[in-house]
């Protein structure tokens, strides 16, 4: 019970993140987003929240796995790092999305990027499964810092 408990709570804090996120993004996209140039790589926006939904499950079944762990020293670090990379995540689309801001968007999704390595870094000693639970997530955020640079080049 504890276990599913553990479980329950790992993937609610990710898709907590998700919800937050969604708020800024949500009503931006049929207005600002639309209104701007993109480069001939980006994908329709339909793709992002089913990709997004997956990203946040798997970021949630990571923590889970880290939590759940048995591992001999203390696991402060990997949560605190887990943290802060899931604060830069909402942050991003609050400034890419919320303010409107594509250049300090670039700012925000480089330091996440930066965040979810170390991130991967932390849980690859405690759990190698959530390690590579991630490597989608940072895929994923590396295409969107090209997609968020050519975004803000082109506007």
């Amino acid at each position: 019970m504890i276990k599913l408990t553990k479980f329950v709570a790992s993937v609610l804090i990710t898709f907590s993140a998700a919800a937050i996120g969604s708020v800024a993004t949500s009503a931006n996209i049929p207005t600002w987003y639309a209104t701007l140039a993109k480069p001939f790589f980006s994908p329709p926006n339909w793709l992002f929240a089913p990709v997004w939904t997956i990203l946040y499950l798997l970021m949630g079944l990571s923590l889970y796995l880290v939590w759940t762990a048995p591992y001999k020293k203390p696991k402060k670090l990997a949560f605190i790092i887990f943290g802060f990379q899931l604060a830069l995540n909402v942050l991003w689309s609050l400034v890419f999305f919320g303010l409107q801001a594509p250049w300090a968007g670039v700012v925000v999704i480089i330091l996440l990027l930066a965040a979810i390595i170390g991130n991967i870094y932390v849980f690859w000693p405690i759990s190698k499964s959530a390690a590579y639970m991630l490597f989608p997530y940072v895929l994923w955020v590396s295409f969107a810092t090209l997609l968020n640079i050519a975004v803000a080049l082109l506007n």
